[in-house]
């Protein structure tokens, strides 16, 4: 999966990193890993000083539940989704959409302290008329999971 596709999006995928409109500081992947049309391997390290940790418990921290559905959402819905249109017509055309969430089906089993690197992984339910759905998982680097998710969105023009 590393050599470049007939279309120009390779690894490491900077493109569809590039495109994804949430940034620092509420962009959720450091890396793709993998990426085809059909799955996303992503990784992200959650940064200690995040604003979030401060009152989310003071003195024993943990992610929120909500930004662990945002991170997972990023790689499965939006970097799946965006690399998906972009196979079918172009990256410039991903680009000027905004990923709507629609939908989510969430359980949690474990929890994620600051400072901890996680691995989200999207397999595609499908995609049509620039909706995806998709199975996502995340685990820590451990192997660990923390959370399995349905999600959906779509992309629509700005």
């Amino acid at each position: 999966m590393n050599s470049p596709t007939d279309d120009g999006l390779s690894a490491p995928w900077h493109g569809i990193l590039d495109s994804i409109p949430q940034q620092e500081p509420f962009r959720f992947i450091d890396e793709i890993l993998e990426l085809s049309e059909d799955h996303i391997l992503a990784a992200y390290r959650f940064r200690e000083d995040a604003d979030f940790y401060r009152g989310h418990f003071p003195g024993n921290p943990v992610t929120p539940g909500v930004i662990l559905i945002e991170t997972m959402a990023q790689s499965g819905v939006v970097a799946l989704g965006i690399y998906n249109l972009a196979k079918k017509s172009s990256l410039a055309e991903a680009r000027e959409l905004v990923s709507m969430f629609t939908e989510a089906e969430v359980e949690f089993s474990h929890m994620v302290k600051p400072g901890q690197r996680v691995l989200i992984r999207g397999k595609k339910i499908y995609y049509r008329h620039r909706k995806i759905k998709a199975e996502t998982t995340l685990h820590l680097e451990d192997g660990t999971l923390v959370c399995r998710a349905t999600l959906s969105g779509f992309g629509i023009r700005q």
